[in-house]
């Protein structure tokens, strides 16, 4: 009986853990320039987005990851629809790969999600800046682009060891 709990508790965690994280990422406007980390800043949210819409895709619905977009457009004030915008777009093109890959490389994946980030960073930069005139700085944003890249690698890894840590084995890749 006891190890039929533990088994729903890791379930549990296994099926909703990227969700709460998503949120909490979100609403949690968490800045390191607070402590005195003046260039690294990276986008939590991309990197988790785009690592279980690959590796996991029942892990998000198309709804919440919208709602989770419009929840940090409210937080960070940038027009609604923007972020969600981008999450979408990262959910699509990590979709895209997950059908056209045979097998799984996570380097190959590395570089993908750099591709990807620039073209929905480019895109939201476009809308931004054209039909909002919203001022941009540049400089922080290429630093995050890069810290989100660089970070990619390590936080893919670490949600790989949590699969197989919850699931008892390799199975999750």
């Amino acid at each position: 009986m006891k190890n039929l709990e533990k088994n729903n508790t890791k379930i549990w965690l296994h099926k909703f853990l990227p969700i709460i994280l998503l949120f909490l990422s979100v609403l949690n406007e968490f800045d390191f320039n607070n402590l005195e980390f003046q260039y690294f800043s990276f986008n939590f949210s991309y990197i988790l987005i785009f690592h279980y819409s690959l590796k996991r895709s029942q892990s998000f619905g198309f709804i919440s990851i919208f709602i989770a977009g419009l929840f940090n457009d409210v937080i960070t004030g940038i027009p609604m629809g923007i972020s969600s915008l981008a999450y979408l777009l990262l959910c699509g093109a990590a979709a895209y790969l997950r059908n056209i890959t045979l097998r799984p490389n996570l380097i190959k994946d590395w570089f993908f999600f750099l591709i990807t980030i620039l073209v929905i960073n480019s895109l939201s930069f476009m809308l931004l800046t054209l039909i909002f005139n919203y001022e941009i700085n540049y400089l922080d944003q290429l630093i995050n682009v890069m810290c989100t890249f660089l970070l990619y690698f390590i936080f893919s890894r670490l949600f790989s060891l949590f699969d197989d840590f919850i699931l008892g084995g390799s199975n999750a890749r």
